[in-house]
């Protein structure tokens, strides 16, 4: 071994000791090694520095835009939803689902981007469910991991794999090749996961446990005993009024809470519409009820209140609860002479008075020091009420602040934009990584996204743990550190047969990319494979399989792949809560393509 790469070697162990104690950060750690490298003269600071011009990390970068315009649109918590309503409280049938989504679309597009789209869409089942997001988020990013070997372009190092195949002047995989070891392995690994998220135990990221929720504040202020909700049929009298001008029930309609209006795949929810015109289908919300004789008169047609009906409306509607503050200008007053909705676009829902909830006539009370008031608007009019404390205190603010959608109507644009960017990556016309940023341009153009929101969605600590640790490929390479070690794995098992050596082959496949990147294992192991199989005379297409699937089977470790990587903190994992769960299943996948690779892909 030469001092150089004894440097390197000393450099890596030093970088795992941090990664496995957890101090400094993970991207602290990823920095270390970018100001080391060059200083041991191994690597120049261009070469250390190439990571932040690699394509794959632009790529997931854009990815976490994509994510972004998915989540603020609302369509991850739709999608969460869905996942809720049909797994139920069953913690299994949420694991299956979830793994299944993020295997299955992580075949077609980058698994780093699925994770970090579904780790939302978790997060939200969790906090419905009450099952551990701990529990959920491991089990993800397996699925990101797994399905990487569902297709040819599902993950880069298949297509590394590919093009040395092609180098060689040998046909390249088809773009199913992988899947029979795909499916099996996902197969295996939601059963594994079913059995071992015992062992994760419960915690994760904090579900804001203290905090109320709208279900919680609306009982609490006695608003959904006198709410109704009606539709506006088509031939009503309020057809065309003014909602401040509609009357019904003997006066004006002050009592409207929220109007509702379905447009072309769009719903629109307001709370401060007075001045919009009522038409055919609009739906109304009321804190009164319309005797039957005026509902026919006005051709109303009342709706049913579920008791989720107003959780329903929390990613385009807030709601929060205030307090009036000792020396509020709003003391002695009542919520009416306030002019709460005119000063603070905000409607007041209810009020609590010396501790009890005021019902119907709340609007006629005066305000005391201590009193709360439930208000309810757009979320941007609740921050800006919460910077304005003189009058009043904002207290927490519910659960569904964190599920707040902002560009809501703008969902149908966001999953077309995924589309657009899903065909042009399983198409091939053009690099994945402008199929994303068209994706990314295609969200800010329908205003699905704005740019502080996009800078604000890329993982900055992720991207710079992955081109911290791109360059140790090249110096291992340069050193001879991969060389010599598979030099002594030919010494070892050179005379055993092809199916051993596979064996092998995956597991310095799978022991390299404990330190390095996926891409780069495969890069520096795609022509080793091919060699070995030159040398032993037979088929290469088994051993470059075995290479892309042990690249892919990084689960040992939080670092060992950006997938893992992206749950770390969500979860609040450990560097051993992945390599006890991680290593025994990297076992059932090197068993997997051992038994299954030379019998798809023969010697």
């Amino acid at each position: 071994m030469n001092g150089e790469l004894a440097l390197v070697l000393a450099l890596l162990v030093a970088a795992v000791a941090m990664f496995a104690i957890g101090r400094p950060r993970m991207d602290v750690v990823a920095t270390l090694m970018i100001v080391a490298l060059p200083l041991t003269g191994i690597l120049t600071v261009p070469e250390t520095l190439a990571g932040f011009a690699d394509p794959n990390v632009v790529l997931i970068a854009a990815l976490f835009v994509v994510g972004e315009g998915l989540s603020r649109t609302g369509v991850t918590f739709r999608l969460g939803d869905w996942l809720a309503r049909t797994a139920g409280a069953s913690a299994a049938r949420v694991i299956v689902l979830l793994m299944l989504s993020v295997a299955l679309l992580g075949a077609v597009m980058s698994s780093t981007g699925v994770v970090a789209i579904f780790i939302p869409v978790a997060l939200s089942v969790a906090s419905r469910t009450g099952i551990s997001a701990r529990q959920l988020l491991m089990p993800i990013s397996f699925a990101g991991l797994i399905s990487g070997m569902l297709t040819l372009i599902a993950t880069t190092p298949n297509l590394v794999v590919d093009a040395e195949l092609t180098r060689h002047g040998l046909d390249g995989f088809g773009f199913f090749a992988p899947t029979p070891f795909g499916l099996v392995t996902l197969a295996l690994g939601i059963g594994y996961m079913l059995l071992a998220r015992r062992f994760l135990g419960n915690g994760g990221a904090p579900d804001g446990g203290s905090r109320s929720t709208f279900g919680s504040l609306i009982d609490d202020y006695a608003v959904s005993s006198r709410t109704h909700r009606y539709r506006v049929v088509a031939g009503s009298p309020l057809v065309g009024e003014r909602l401040v001008d509609a009357e019904f029930g003997g006066g004006t309609m002050v009592g409207v809470l929220v109007l509702e209006r379905n447009r072309l795949f769009r719903k629109t929810v307001r709370t401060s519409a007075d001045d919009a015109r009522l038409a055919a289908g609009d739906v109304i919300v009321v804190d009164r009820e319309v005797p039957a004789a005026e509902r026919r008169q006005l051709r109303l047609e009342e709706l049913p209140m579920t008791p989720d009906f107003f959780e329903s409306y929390s990613r385009q509607v807030g709601m929060a609860e205030v307090m009036i503050a000792p020396d509020s200008s709003a003391r002695g007053l009542s919520v009416r002479a306030i002019r709460f909705r005119e000063k603070h676009d905000l409607l007041v829902l209810g009020v609590r008075h010396r501790s009890e909830a005021a019902g119907p006539a709340f609007p006629a009370i005066r305000l005391a020091t201590g009193d709360t008031l439930l208000v309810a608007g757009g979320w941007d009019a609740i921050h800006r009420l919460q910077a304005q404390p003189r009058d009043f205190i904002m207290l927490d603010l519910p659960a569904e602040v964190k599920e707040v959608a902002p560009a809501a109507n703008q969902a149908p644009f966001a999953i077309g934009s995924v589309i657009v960017m899903v065909v042009l990556m399983v198409t091939g016309v053009v690099p994945n990584v402008i199929a994303a940023l068209i994706a990314c341009l295609l969200m800010g153009l329908f205003r699905c996204i704005d740019m502080p929101s996009a800078y604000r969605s890329i993982q900055w600590p992720t991207i710079l743990l992955i081109v911290g640790m791109l360059p140790f490929a090249l110096a291992l390479e340069r050193t001879g550190g991969v060389a010599l070690v598979v030099d002594g794995l030919l010494g070892a098992l050179g005379d055993a047969g092809p199916r051993v050596l596979l064996a092998g082959v995956f597991v310095l496949t799978a022991v390299i990319g404990l330190f390095v990147s996926n891409t780069a294992t495969a890069v520096l192991m795609g022509p080793i494979a091919i060699g070995i199989a030159t040398q032993l005379q037979v088929s290469p297409y088994p051993f470059a399989m075995t290479v892309a699937l042990a690249a892919s089977a990084a689960f040992m470790t939080p670092v060992s792949s950006p997938v893992n990587t992206l749950v770390v903190e969500p979860g609040r994992y450990t560097f051993f809560d992945f390599f006890k769960l991680g290593a025994p299943f990297t076992i059932v996948v090197l068993v997997v393509t051992v038994l299954m690779v030379p019998a798809v892909l023969p010697f």
